[in-house]
């Protein structure tokens, strides 16, 4: 028997549960991919590169970064064209993206889309119809469907618990901190989950990076750190 042929996916995402996320949505969809994640354009090295099949790129930052990120990738591009490049783009970047990063071997998305875009956009490299996002095109076109997120408020402790789970804390870290059993924290995030009509952790990654589950969350966008997100983690130090 042989080994089935491995491939490489890189993650670049400067929000932790961005990374999350994808490597969650990775994990679940494409398990024949092996796939790490990354901060910044700059981490890649000679040998990320050389052995990648697919890159996934959240396009954040900055503004007075981003026309230098797209440069940086459009060079990259240029030389590794067997790479199938995925940037997540938000509108006001539509126009650095597609003078920068529109080729035939990327595809552009909008980061407001659903999850299912993002896993269609994956399987189905090649097509040069699915190379640009219909909602990069026209933004007023796409209109998420209504959800019960907007409609349920969460409890002091399903909030707690994913706050927690977007700062990259597992179920058993959690239940350290918080003096509770792992059996009680996971039943807060399936309670969490179930308010919110989510339907797995790729669904709950991507809700708690919109907007609405950063504002519910009151997570800073930047990723900023708080003195009380430090204390919790020298807490989960001492714990340790």
């Amino acid at each position: 028997m042989f080994a089935t042929l491995k491939k490489y996916g890189l993650i670049v995402s400067r929000l932790p549960v961005v990374q999350s996320g994808l490597l969650t949505i990775m994990k679940d969809h494409f398990p024949e991919y092996e796939v790490s994640a990354h901060q910044q354009i700059e981490e890649l090295t000679l040998l990320h590169l050389r052995k990648a099949n697919l890159v996934l790129v959240d396009l954040e930052g900055p503004p007075s970064s981003k026309r230098r990120q797209c440069e940086h990738y459009y060079s990259l591009m240029v030389r590794y064209q067997e790479i199938h490049w995925v940037f997540m783009v938000n509108e006001a970047d539509y126009p650095l993206a597609i003078e920068y990063l529109l080729r035939p071997e990327s595809t552009l998305l909008s980061d407001a889309e659903p999850i299912p875009c993002l896993i269609r956009a994956i399987q189905e490299r090649g097509k040069q119809a699915g190379n640009l996002s219909a909602a990069l095109i026209s933004p007023e076109a796409y209109i998420p469907a209504p959800t019960l997120a907007a409609k349920v408020s969460l409890t002091l402790s399903e909030r707690q618990v994913l706050r927690l789970l977007a700062k990259g804390w597992g179920v058993n870290q959690i239940a350290m901190l918080l003096r509770k059993s792992n059996k009680t924290i996971s039943a807060q995030k399936n309670s969490a989950m179930r308010r919110l009509a989510l339907r797995g952790n790729a669904e709950m990654y991507a809700w708690i990076n919109s907007a609405q589950g950063m504002k519910e969350l009151n997570l800073l966008p930047t990723w900023g750190e708080s003195t009380q997100w430090k204390n919790v983690a020298q807490a989960d130090m001492s714990l340790s």
